[in-house]
């Protein structure tokens, strides 16, 4: 029997690609100096707040989107507004399962004063190796919960389905790394910002 290559394989017989994409810039400042309770608040109106008006998604990923099978966002509205951005009037899905990674307070005295993006930084180290979870999602659960992600995005690739979901760039790493720890392949990598991708596929 004569060899076939993976590109003559029908489609429904040959893994999809699996596209982790960050959402857009949300609209809550930066630009602002906080201590640690005070950053607890700024955290909680982050979740629940929106884009910053005017973005245009990356070419790139507009056209991924078009080709996508199934797309999902988490349910946080900064993620639904970047797939609305993204996907226009298709439908696509909604999943608390790809929300972020929670950023509690690092135990820091009031004193303590910094913008939100470096105070984020020691949150998440507080979070990571101390277990600094002020009775919210431990970092335990978290890696269950991208294990649980990365098992439901290879269930719908290995059908053959092209996969794009539109959540959060810390939680979004921590599914890449579970689809790495699976012997997917990483096709691309841009990084942390937003409108970043990260692709993977079964080899």
């Amino acid at each position: 029997m004569a060899d076939v290559s993976a590109d003559q394989l029908s489609p429904a017989a040959r893994p999809g690609v699996i596209t982790l994409a960050r959402h857009g810039e949300p609209a809550l400042s930066r630009k602002v100096r906080l201590n640690a309770p005070e950053y607890g608040d700024w955290w909680a109106r982050y979740e629940v707040g929106g884009l910053k008006e005017g973005q245009v998604p990356p070419p790139g990923l507009l056209e991924l989107a078009k080709s996508a099978d199934v797309i999902i966002a988490s349910t946080r509205p900064r993620s639904i507004e970047t797939a609305r951005a993204v996907v226009g009037d298709r439908a696509f899905a909604t999943d608390p399962t790809f929300i972020e990674a929670p950023l509690p307070p690092p135990p820091w005295p009031l004193w303590i004063r910094m913008s939100p993006k470096r105070l984020g930084f020691f949150a998440r180290f507080w979070w990571w190796f101390f277990d600094n979870h002020g009775g919210q999602e431990t970092r335990k659960a978290a890696e269950a919960r991208a294990d649980q992600a990365a098992d439901l995005l290879i269930e719908l690739s290995d059908s053959g389905q092209d996969v794009l979901v539109l959540a959060h760039g810390f939680f979004n790493w921590m599914i890449a790394n579970a689809l790495k720890k699976r012997g997917l392949s990483k096709l691309t990598d841009q990084g942390h910002g937003y409108w970043s991708i990260k692709r993977f596929r079964r080899a």
